[in-house]
């Protein structure tokens, strides 16, 4: 889900809140009298806490999935930089035979961090000339001949490791999209009107209670969004550091 798409959630959920305990608010005193007794109070608010309790579980939830998904692409992110950093390694330990396959994996590498900046919208090691990189690197080692078995041992270790960076490549682009299911955001959002519009039923019609209803619907709202941008670790305001790719660029350049 792309940052513009969360910040429309956010404000969607923002105006279905705001908008469920204002219009219930509005309405309540032109319900017929038998609607508005205490008996059908007290069960309008016995229903919203049931789904209060169930929204609460819900939202744990969902913070444990998002949480989850930022800390297991961090961890991804560095083993990524860690191969990235072994791979130039190895490349150098071969000999001056591999500097023309050291120059595309450079470029590479830089242009992950590029794409990593908080101005760029392609999520990190997902575009089209990064992956032309590796398949140039893989091509330039093919064209390498090793003179004696230490180097074929070295050149074997050197394509290892490159399918490992492959490999870790296509996991981060695959983890780039959000793990939260739609139809529970949709779900909860309908609970949440529910409770919202439990508030604005026989609420006394003042500038406090409408001022509550609304901040109560920017906080929740606010939430979500952050929740949601959580789990799409490589854009909007919580991102993956780029630290560690910054550190691996920094060394091959040395």
């Amino acid at each position: 889900m792309p940052a513009m798409h969360e910040a429309l959630v956010g404000v969607a959920v923002f105006v279905c809140l705001a908008g469920a305990s204002l219009v219930s608010l509005a309405i309540c005193d032109k319900l017929p009298s038998h609607h508005r007794r205490d008996d059908t109070n007290d069960v309008v608010r016995l229903t919203a806490n049931l789904f209060v309790v169930m929204t609460s579980l819900v939202l744990g939830l969902m913070i444990n999935s998002a949480k989850n998904t930022f800390e297991s692409i961090d961890h991804n992110v560095h083993a990524y930089a860690t191969e990235l950093i072994l791979l130039d390694r190895v490349l150098k330990q071969y000999g001056p035979e591999t500097e023309p396959v050291r120059q595309p994996l450079i470029a590479y590498v830089q242009r992950v961090v590029d794409a990593s900046s908080p101005s760029q919208p392609t999520p990190i090691v997902a575009n089209r000339l990064s992956e032309l990189l590796l398949t140039e690197i893989g091509n330039r080692l093919s064209a390498i001949v090793p003179p004696d078995a230490a180097h074929v041992s070295l050149l074997q270790d050197i394509r290892e490791r490159l399918e490992k960076v492959l490999e870790m490549r296509w996991v981060l682009v695959e983890q780039s999209e959000g793990q939260i299911p739609r139809p529970l955001i949709i779900m909860l959002v309908a609970w949440l009107m529910l409770i919202f519009g439990s508030f604005g039923f026989r609420a006394p019609r003042n500038a406090i209670v409408i001022g509550s209803f609304v901040l109560a619907a920017a906080l929740i709202a606010c939430a979500l969004y952050l929740i949601l941008d959580m789990d799409v670790p490589f854009s909007g305001p919580i991102q993956i550091s780029p630290a560690p790719l910054q550190r691996a660029l920094a060394e091959m350049k040395q």
